[in-house]
């Protein structure tokens, strides 16, 4: 008779703490905005509407437009992201992980370094430094002369959210660049080895060998920019203020959630529609992260060696 597998307790005592403060602090309110949003308030107090209050966000012009407004809003903000902080991030990494670059550690270190910085730090000096009044890029453009291409960028409707997803791109390219820089470390020597003696070398090697084999790498950093990018607040806030102008036109998901839950000047806090914004949220970032795990990740494993 085959005898039964002891049960490894030491596996559930080293796993309760961690399990414990996850579900504390993420799965306690993960479900509790689930039930807020389901419910809001009547005359005898709360009342259960079900889904009543997601009909209101996406049926009611009043609500419907500040909703697609900041979801357009948040959309262009990741789309920058994607074309431009992690672009930069693998070309970085690719010429920091050459042999032949002198000062390596410092320029990684100098690269890196914003990314620690607060929010609340990088979007005050920037609102500094890009202020028309009293800013030093009127002055930096002048003196290269290309001053003629200054304009107030927070100000402008057409230019604001752009301007702040390059902000955001210059303090967090550090993360993309590291992330790269140590899957290129780990491809084993034996493939550049065999990649040199078949005369593919510089650039070419890159493209043709090195590409390739970190795309998973790739596919992790994009799918964290998403996440990180639908759930970005701090910034705009910082810049901009609640109402995330000119005209709401830097206004995304985390101000719209923002004002509607806590409130904001003549508007009054509604804890039951900000909770349904936040469940919207949620779901949006489900689609994408379940999109990436079932549709591109499992192509992106042929590469891995």
């Amino acid at each position: 008779m085959a005898q039964r597998k002891a049960f490894r307790w030491h596996i559930a005592v080293f796993l309760a703490p961690a399990v414990l403060v996850y579900t504390a602090i993420m799965i306690v309110p993960l479900f509790g905005t689930l039930n807020l949003s389901l419910f809001n308030t009547g005359e005898g107090g709360r009342v259960f509407v079900g889904l009543r209050n997601f009909a209101t966000l996406f049926g009611d012009p009043r609500w419907s437009a500040s909703f697609w407004n900041a979801l357009g809003n948040n959309a262009w903000f990741f789309l920058v992201h994607m074309l431009v902080q992690n672009p930069v991030g693998v070309a970085l990494a690719a010429l920091l992980s050459s042999p032949r670059l002198r000062g390596a550690a410092f320029y990684r270190t100098a690269i890196f370094i914003p990314t620690i910085l607060s929010f609340v730090i990088v979007g005050f000096v920037w609102k500094l430094i890009l202020s028309p009044i009293w800013g030093i890029a009127p002055g930096m453009l002048d003196a290269v002369g290309l001053k003629s291409l200054f304009a107030p960028w927070l100000g402008r409707e057409g230019t604001a959210l752009t301007t702040l997803a390059l902000i955001s791109v210059w303090q967090f390219v550090g993360i993309p660049m590291m992330l790269i820089y140590a899957a290129l470390l780990s491809i084993p020597d034996e493939v550049i080895e065999a990649a040199e003696m078949d005369g593919v070398t510089g650039w070419s090697q890159f493209w043709k060998i090195k590409l390739p084999l970190i795309l998973p790498s790739i596919g992790i950093i994009s799918i964290l920019t998403f996440v990180g990018n639908f759930n970005a607040f701090d910034l705009i806030y910082v810049t901009q203020g609640a109402l995330a102008g000119p005209n709401f036109s830097t206004d995304i998901l985390g101000t719209f959630l923002y004002r509607t839950f806590f409130g904001f000047q003549l508007q009054i806090g509604d804890p039951h529609m900000g909770a349904t914004i936040a469940t919207a949220m949620f779901g949006i970032i489900l689609l994408g992260v379940g999109f990436y795990l079932f549709a591109i990740q499992r192509r992106l494993r042929r590469y891995q060696f």
